[in-house]
């Protein structure tokens, strides 16, 4: 039977840096259900799609072809056949999936992919609702979160890095809004599952979380 590690918490927190970690130490495969919603999220953007509008929202989703490639370990998504993997950390793809995840058509979607790869392989999968909707049977459930403050500066940090013009103060209200939505949506809230353990990442390096991780799933495998 396969294990599965369920990673959940708000955006910025590092989750999918800490699993990707995680998962290359314990061997198990890295599933980022981020990247195959900002597939989606890229799909609507570039058809002008109006998320508030049922009919559309369903016409273009079911238009689209979304598929998770793994090649030497790494996750590559694809739309409609074309490598996008390099196109999903534009700030409107993530405020688009930010939305757009909301939504009950985009979660049925993805829904039955992730189920059937948890199903198949040890894994650590990170999202907004891994532990609570998508794998609620999950041997270990992680809730990883960090202050809005250090995730705004994270995030500055690596805008600037890449070269980009960017604003701290505009980055923190965007994570705030973001936040509140994913928390107080009608679909899969974020929320920290019942049986999930709360690391917070405010202070810690990297390796400390990735160690800290990697030595509950060994209890929990022992």
């Amino acid at each position: 039977m396969a294990f599965n590690i369920a990673i959940d918490g708000p955006a910025g927190a590092g989750k999918s840096t800490i699993a990707k970690k995680a998962a290359g130490e314990l061997g198990f495969m890295y599933v980022d259900t981020g990247a195959m919603y900002r597939t989606l999220a890229l799909g609507l953007v570039a058809a002008g799609t109006d998320i508030e509008d049922e009919a559309a929202l369903q016409r273009d989703l079911d238009a689209m072809k979304v598929e998770a490639v793994y090649q030497d370990g790494v996750q590559l998504m694809y739309l409609d056949g074309k490598d996008v993997t390099g196109q999903l950390r534009r700030e409107e793809v993530g405020n688009m999936a930010s939305l757009s995840s909301a939504k009950s058509p985009v979660r049925a979607k993805l829904l039955s992919l992730q189920r059937d790869v948890a199903a198949k392989y040890d894994l650590i999968m990170d999202g907004r609702d891994i532990g609570t909707m998508i794998l609620p049977d999950a041997p270990l459930k992680i809730y990883l979160t960090a202050s809005v403050e250090v995730r705004a500066k994270r995030r500055y940090d690596e805008l600037c890095a890449k070269g980009e013009e960017c604003d701290l103060a505009k980055i923190e209200k965007e994570i705030r809004e973001r936040d509140w939505r994913d928390m107080n949506r009608d679909i899969a809230p974020l929320k920290q599952a019942e049986d999930a353990i709360l690391v917070d990442s405010s202070y810690m390096s990297i390796e400390e979380v990735t160690q800290r991780i990697v030595s509950l799933a060994r209890e929990r495998m022992e």
